[in-house]
């Protein structure tokens, strides 16, 4: 679950990332662990959420997040 929107992730194996079509966030997967912080999460290209089937507001982060 996504923290930033409490949304479902879905595992990306040849990026190793949890990606989040709401928040269009990709978290990291470091040594096998998952990093659910919003500040070590990379925005999705606008193709990689096309590929989710989501849709977000490009170039938003979801409310509440102060990263960039």
């Amino acid at each position: 679950v996504c923290p930033a929107t409490k949304a479902p992730l879905r595992y990306r194996p040849d990026e190793d990332e949890l990606w989040c079509a709401a928040s269009g966030l990709a978290y990291p997967i470091r040594d096998g662990v998952p990093v659910m912080l919003t500040d070590e999460a990379r925005q999705l290209t606008a193709a990689e959420v096309a590929e989710l089937g989501g849709a977000r507001v490009e170039g938003k982060r979801p409310a509440g997040d102060a990263g960039g």
